[in-house]
């Protein structure tokens, strides 16, 4: 008599099973990291955005000279951010010694998650004792949502 080696069906779908598994703990993984690298590229860039603003009109007792085109040139930041929108610039309506980043094209998601952050030089971080995240924005599901950081005296 011969015989046979090989596997059964069960151990086939078994091993299939844990594979996919596997996988999915592995997609999880990578959309949490490039979820975390997106958060921080955008950190960096507001950063970079504040700073070149601060150098480029900080002599100014005020931010009312701030153009988009102009500001983002000088510093070589782009204005595209990557959650497919743009970082845009603009005075404080309420008080022209400050001025305002917007981040727009976001989820209701990322929108959430830069609201909660600590933007640990803003005006409504510091004025808030350090309580608040200092970002505003109104996050809704389906929409494409924008948060908007107020920097300045």
């Amino acid at each position: 008599m011969k015989q046979e080696s090989g596997r059964s069906m069960i151990e086939m779908i078994g091993v299939l099973a844990i594979m996919a598994i596997i996988t999915a703990a592995a997609f999880a993984l990578i959309s949490t990291a490039f979820h975390t690298q997106k958060r921080g590229r955008v950190t960096d860039d507001v950063a970079n955005i504040v700073s070149g603003v601060r150098s480029l009109l900080g002599e100014y007792d005020d931010f009312s000279n701030i153009d988009n085109t102009t500001i983002f040139g000088a510093i070589g930041v782009s204005n595209k951010n990557p959650y497919g929108g743009v970082y845009e610039l603009a005075v404080n309506p309420a008080n022209t010694r400050q001025f305002v980043v917007s981040i727009t094209g976001l989820s209701k998601s990322e929108c959430d998650g830069l609201v909660t952050k600590a933007w640990t030089d803003s005006a409504g971080y510091i004025e808030s004792g350090h309580k608040e995240g200092g970002a505003n924005g109104s996050c809704k599901e389906g929409e494409k949502n924008t948060v908007s950081i107020i920097y300045g005296e």
